[in-house]
């Protein structure tokens, strides 16, 4: 059992609340995996961050929605793993490290392989534990005794697994093919590795001449400078204007070379000349036409975007400046003879940022078709599939995977799982194996690592330590319950983790995913060094706390949209939990002493206790339902009505009244009920604001060490009580409308008034005859009357609620004809509302389709609305007499 008293500081100080906290959690190992078979396991690995640089404000979003479900399952009683972990990030933190060496005045070949390894790892070690600062910083419930890197020991076993075996059942091979190169990291991209923007560029049309003199054939081009590896001119077979010229040469410009013009079906006959120039070395669609017709391959760059000796005379220059030159050359050659403008897409690199050139390279494959067609195989079995959050994010998932293209894998970096694959010395024979070959000194091991996505493909089942079956935490927790991640990695990564766990686990990855969007500035602009415009979660954690900034990241859009970063919705939500805190510490003064035992619920209960404890059932039942959907904004939402409207704005002042009285009974079971519903209203609120709901937790009266560890509110039906809540919403409905005819006619609550109830019915009557002593309290009245077919006062403002009239004599504050005014206004409301109303009952679409609660509930809101319309009218007619 905590220590219980009341001494909350004065104000909240998000500083103080949360420093140390942490450091609490994990010394009590409160947020390890137990194994416990007695708890059913809910898992979700961490979408490792990569080890470049610090956490962003989408990781800090996407961590928060990961904790809060964590934390929530921990509470509801699973055997809950939270595992943390790292990507290695290949080329990423190969550019930041050789960056560094850079401004060291030395480079990675200077060092040498194994010495630059030992840079990154230091480097690894130092962003590693900026990281976890950062996740201490947010709050997140990590089992670290658990926590992986994707180049860690066992890591790397599984990746040498996956290789070996994917070869071996003949879905890896090496080839030469058409890659996507990036000529500022020298090395393979795959095609989600490239980020495709429309520029302004250009279409240079030129004439290649016959060799036999009889005249020329156009061509168009917007990358002159790879006509320097042409290898032929190709046109459609069937395209009367060339069919005469296929099997004919002609005669490259600048270089010489005789090249064949051949027939092919690829060739669209309406596009531009009909004729294109073929580079089977420079490009994917001419690479394939090359195939077929047994073309050379002659490739005209090196690896860092210069030209090569098969440039000729442009050897040596950058690919833009060869382009620039062979522009002017072939212009005074007479060959070039038209340049027009051209919006085209061009890919980027997603990395450097450089323009991305299609390079004939010999790299490593994955063969997609099968894999892909067992993963959609898997979508097609309900009971099997992963549920997609929002559900529309399945055909994405579904059409890249439907259209999915062979996954070149081999990266030539020196940071990353090295490929293992040796080449003999003299025969060039290749060995793959997880280990090298016996006779090692007569092989080469293969220079390149694999894809940063081929070890992150494996994240759920390698971290869980496959491919050991037996593993007691891979039996346990896989397949995981839920990942949590951005649209903006479906491709990337998403796809790949449920094809590589069907092929290797025969199971899905997770049961569940869930797809939230990016974090946008206030604008809606996303969020770039350039604009400056970006936000670091750590500034907003030290200028209002962790608990705001995760609750405004949790609570601020639906399931699959886009999130605007405001500061004033996070003030927003400092202010919520200073009230929360000063409700807080209103309810620990005046339950100084009370234990766990003296709670006591079962006593007689006045109706704000029967109304609260009622709103509570409700609230715990929307905040389940809501989470279950992953709808965390309208779990919020709920939350922040019951906790701000019922809790501190009305239950609070009510209580007072029992709290500051005579009747010792009322007075404990008021204190029961305070203690009863700030301890549920603290661990629902305790996945969205950990730091503050633990401080305020261990003042009250419980048991356990940690809130972290309490269990999950549950809906208790002997507390519902609709009669009661009825009644308590006709109270506060009444002195809601006194205040606001106070406010009209601007009398202060100081001010004792006259108020007159006339109730539709006895009952309603003698509901509110029980309960006088509230409105007597909060309405201040000198006098109040209550009753059935009462006369409304002469010169009294008045109000309609739903159940009875309200007058207030005002002499001498009210103006008659103002009064008038403001009811018919109020009329005019009414009639817009009995319109509406009555529309959607005309609506057979509606009556027939709509549950019949939901008609029944119109029904009486039309009854409702059209009842106080005919009171208000009647009260005009009677202040116009």
């Amino acid at each position: 059992m905590t220590e219980q008293g009341h001494n909350l500081p004065p104000k909240y100080d998000s500083t103080a609340v949360e420093a140390g906290r942490y450091h609490y959690w994990v010394k009590g190992k409160f947020f390890e995996a137990t194994r416990d078979p007695e708890k059913k396991p809910y898992t979700i690995v961490i979408p490792p961050p990569n080890v470049t640089g610090k956490l962003h404000i989408g990781h800090a979003w996407d961590t928060t929605l990961q904790d809060i479900l964590t934390r929530m399952k921990r509470m509801q009683g699973y055997d809950v793993l939270y595992l943390p972990g790292m990507d290695h990030a290949g080329i990423a933190t190969q550019a930041k490290v050789e960056a560094k060496l850079r401004e060291e005045g030395t480079s990675r070949y200077d060092l040498g392989r194994d010495k630059f390894l030992e840079k990154s790892w230091e480097w690894k070690d130092e962003y590693a534990s900026f990281i976890r600062a950062q996740w201490e910083k947010l709050g997140l419930g990590l089992d670290y005794s658990r926590e992986r890197f994707t180049l860690d020991e066992g890591l790397s076993e599984a990746v040498q697994e996956v290789f070996v075996k994917l070869y071996e059942e003949g879905l890896i091979y090496r080839g030469e093919y058409i890659i996507n190169w990036d000529p500022a990291t020298k090395t393979a991209l795959s095609d989600i590795e490239v980020i495709h923007e429309e520029i302004t560029g250009h279409f240079y049309h030129m004439r290649y001449p016959l060799k036999d003199g009889s005249g020329h054939i156009e061509i168009a081009t917007t990358r002159p400078e790879t006509m320097l590896g042409d290898t032929a001119v190709a046109v459609h077979p069937k395209d009367e204007r060339y069919q005469h010229l296929i099997g004919k040469k002609v005669i490259l410009p600048i270089i010489g070379r005789e090249i064949e013009i051949v027939g092919d079906d690829y060739v669209d006959m309406e596009f531009g000349s009909g004729a294109v120039k073929i580079t089977p070395a420079h490009d994917p669609n001419d690479f394939e036409i090359g195939n077929r017709h047994n073309l050379e391959r002659v490739l005209v760059m090196n690896e860092d975007g210069t030209m090569n000796e098969r440039a000729g005379k442009y050897e040596g220059m950058d690919r833009f400046a060869c382009r620039k030159q062979l522009v002017k050359d072939l212009q005074a050659d007479g060959i070039l003879f038209k340049i027009e403008e051209h919006v085209h897409s061009v890919g980027h690199s997603e990395r450097s940022g450089a323009v991305v050139e299609p390079y004939l390279s010999t790299q490593w494959f994955v063969d997609m078709k099968p894999l892909a067609a067992a993963a959609v195989e898997l979508q097609e079995n309900e009971q099997e599939k992963i549920n997609f959050v929002p559900e529309r994010f399945e055909g994405t998932y579904m059409r890249w995977m439907d259209n999915i293209r062979d996954w070149c894998i081999s990266r030539q970096l020196w940071w990353g799982h090295r490929i293992p694959a040796w080449y003999h010395k003299e025969t060039g024979e290749v060995y793959v194996g997880k280990e090298a070959p016996a006779d090692c000194e007569n092989w080469q091991q293969d220079e390149d690592v694999l894809d940063t996505w081929f070890s992150s493909a494996l994240w759920p089942f390698s971290t869980l330590n496959w491919p050991n079956l037996a593993d007691e935490d891979f039996k346990r927790y896989f397949p995981t319950s839920a990942l949590v991640t951005g649209y903006d990695i479906i491709f990337f990564w998403v796809s790949r983790m449920i094809f590589q766990s069907k092929h290797f686990t025969d199971q899905r990855p997770f049961d569940a995913v869930l797809i939230h969007g990016l974090v946008r500035d206030s604008e809606g602009r996303k969020m770039s060094k350039s604009l400056g415009n970006g936000v670091d979660p750590m500034d907003v954690i030290e200028k209002y706390g962790a608990d705001s900034l995760r609750y405004f990241l949790a609570t601020g859009s639906t399931p699959g949209q886009d999130l605007r970063f405001q500061w004033e919705k996070v003030e927003s939500t400092w202010n919520f939990i200073n009230k929360i805190w000063n409700a807080s510490r209103f309810v620990l003064m005046n339950v100084e002493g009370i234990k766990l035992e003296d709670i006591d619920l079962s006593a007689e209960k006045n109706v704000a206790d029967q109304w609260i404890l009622t709103r509570l059932n409700e609230t715990i039942t929307q905040v389940n339902r809501h989470t279950e959907r992953y709808d965390f904004g309208e779990a919020g939402r709920y939350l922040y009505n019951f906790i701000w409207d019922d809790f501190c704005d009305w239950y609070i002042e009510m209580a007072k009244l029992p709290l500051y009285g005579e009747d010792e009974a009322a007075k404990q079971t008021t204190r029961s009920v305070l203690v009863h519903v700030l301890d549920a209203i603290l661990k629902m609120l305790h996945p969205f604001m950990p730091f503050v709901t633990e401080e305020i937790w261990q003042h009250l009266p419980n048991e356990g060490e940690s809130i972290t560890q309490a269990a999950w509110p549950e809906v208790n039906e002997h507390f519902s009580n609709i009669q009661a809540a009825t009644e308590m919403q006709r109270l506060v409905a009444i002195i809601r409308s006194v205040r606001n005819i106070r406010a009209e006619v601007d009398t202060p609550m100081s001010k004792q008034i006259v108020l007159t109830i006339n109730a539709n019915d006895q009952e309603i009557a003698k509901q509110l005859e029980t309960n006088k002593h509230y409105l007597e309290r909060f309405c201040n009245t000198s006098k109040l009357t209550i009753g059935t077919a009462l006369q409304a006062p002469e010169k009294s403002m008045s109000a309609v609620i739903t159940g009875a009239e309200l007058y207030l004599p005002l002499a001498g504050l009210i103006d008659v004809d103002q009064e008038i005014e403001r009811l018919e206004a109020e009329v005019e409301k009414l009639n817009k509302e009995v319109d509406r109303v009555q529309k959607k009952l005309a609506n057979q679409g509606f009556v027939s389709k709509a549950p019949e609660h939901v008609v029944a509930e119109e029904k009486q809101k039309a009854a409702d609305y059209s009842d106080k319309r005919t009171k208000v009218l009647a009260r005009i007619e009677e202040l116009k007499q």
